[in-house]
């Protein structure tokens, strides 16, 4: 599945919410069928920048794919951070750097964010597409 029909998926599960008190439920139940991530990659160097809550992230490159596992201490951040792994894990480097992750604003997630959580959710992605172009470039 391409990453612009895994954010349709999204979009479509999302249209069919009533006000966001069900949306923010549906992100954190994101978060908890997220799979755990190992706390050995809990790391200062795997931890993101400009989040208010912590938020790791790591990457792996096999078969030419890029596969993700992150985590967060705040259950709404962690819903964030399994939506993005839903959409851009096991994509090819090439197609991450150059993806545009218009999912995001189309559920109306980051008009519904702190200023804060928004900038985290930024760092989030641009960490993602980094491990990207990091890939990409070997």
């Amino acid at each position: 599945m391409t990453i612009n029909e895994k954010q349709d998926e999204i979009i479509e599960e999302f249209e069919f919410l009533e006000d966001w008190i069900e949306r923010y439920q549906l992100i954190i139940d994101y978060g908890k069928q997220l799979k755990p991530m190992p706390e050995s990659d809990k790391t200062p160097q795997n931890l993101i920048d400009g989040c208010q809550s912590s938020v790791w992230f790591t990457a792996k490159h096999e078969n030419g794919k890029i596969y993700y596992t992150g985590e967060s201490d705040a259950i709404l951040v962690k819903g964030m951070v399994a939506l993005l792994i839903q959409v851009l894990d096991g994509q090819t480097p090439e197609d991450i750097a150059k993806a545009d992750l218009y999912f995001i604003d189309r559920i109306g997630l980051r008009e519904h964010l702190s200023p804060t959580r928004s900038n985290g959710l930024a760092a989030m992605v641009k960490q993602m597409k980094l491990y990207a172009l990091a890939y990409q470039a070997k």
